[in-house]
């Protein structure tokens, strides 16, 4: 008789659907590369296109300097930092990049590599997205974030700004030791092999947990994948940066569409404004950076503490990641 029950038992479990998370969507991502070129210089730019069933919005994401579109899609504890995972989780498409010069994206001369030319590139995607998506918002994080700025800034083309790791009041104290500490990529021992010219830069090796993390905890793991998986930038890049976001006259003030800050008050670009935005709380990150998009329509923002300029690392992301969802949703 037991052995009966048991045999229905199993039985019946081959026909009794398995409960499912509730976030779970299904999702499909392919590899996309979007003919960006400029003059004479034929150049794509890579992309990451992962989709939920029924998505109609799509968030196209721009790492900052030294890394690629892996930084939305941290492979360690994914349902903890990966931000494309949390998108597609709310139903929201990810659109995720390599910056021109970085990852499976052309490699130009470096020279012909500034934030005004990864604006016209990440335009070319924008218009590409257009094509399949009722909503387009843009995201980035650091040099991403000024990519951004100034993509939406110059085309108004978007639904929506994410600015991460990013404001235009910097604490230039902070900020120096980070940019100091870069080296030209042709004295890396692992990136020279790429064979790029001296114009393209990278951090000095070992330097990237008190550049990108600290104060936040010291994860081995963590430090050793993103050691590891760094990469490049143009000093183009560096040079025009200050160009687009400044007090005097900011790129972000030509900016039509709404606009997400999300800051760390440990970053270069928090602290006593005019030396940093004022990231004490949301709603002072909100009124500090509210001046600087002068035509944006509404300013919301989000603070994140207890981590450093990276805090797609941070290992609960939770907050911020509902923050964006919602956002996203609202505008």
């Amino acid at each position: 008789m037991r052995l009966r029950r048991l045999c229905a038992v199993a039985v019946l479990a081959l026909f009794v659907p398995v409960p499912t998370p509730a976030n779970a969507v299904e999702t499909t991502c392919q590899d996309v590369y979007t003919p960006v070129s400029s003059g004479l210089v034929q150049q794509t730019m890579y992309g990451k296109l992962c989709v939920p069933r029924g998505a109609t919005t799509v968030q196209i994401l721009v790492p900052g300097a030294t890394y690629t579109s892996a930084y939305w899609d941290i492979p360690l504890d994914p349902e903890v930092r990966s931000v494309r995972l949390a998108m597609n989780h709310a139903g929201i498409a990810t659109m995720t990049v390599d910056r021109i010069g970085t990852g499976r994206s052309t490699r130009p001369l470096s020279a012909l590599v500034t934030v005004p030319s990864q604006a016209d590139a990440v335009h070319k995607v924008v218009q590409r997205m257009r094509s399949q998506f009722q909503k387009v918002l843009i995201g980035g994080h650091s040099l991403g974030s000024v990519v951004a700025i100034a993509e939406a800034a110059t085309y108004r083309d978007v639904d929506g700004v994410l600015v991460t790791g990013m404001t235009n009041q910097w604490d230039h104290v902070k900020a120096l030791p980070a940019i100091a500490g870069s080296i030209p990529v042709t004295l890396d021992p692992r990136l020279s092999r790429l064979g790029l010219d001296p114009g393209y830069l990278t951090t000095m090796p070992g330097s990237r947990y008190n550049s990108f993390h600290k104060p936040g905890a010291l994860n081995p793991a963590v430090v050793d994948y993103d050691e590891s998986t760094k990469d490049v930038f143009a000093a183009g890049e560096l040079i025009t940066t200050p160009l687009m976001v400044n007090i005097v006259i900011p790129a972000s003030r030509a900016i039509t569409a709404p606009v997400m800050s999300v800051q760390t008050p440990s970053d270069y670009f928090c602290g006593t404004p005019p030396l940093g935005s004022d990231c004490s709380s949301s709603e002072a990150l909100a009124a500090s950076e509210r001046p600087f998009y002068a035509q944006a329509p509404r300013v919301d923002a989000f603070v994140l503490t207890g981590y450093g300029h990276c805090f797609n690392f941070a290992p609960d992301s939770a907050g911020y990641h509902d923050a964006v969802v919602t956002w996203q949703r609202s505008v």
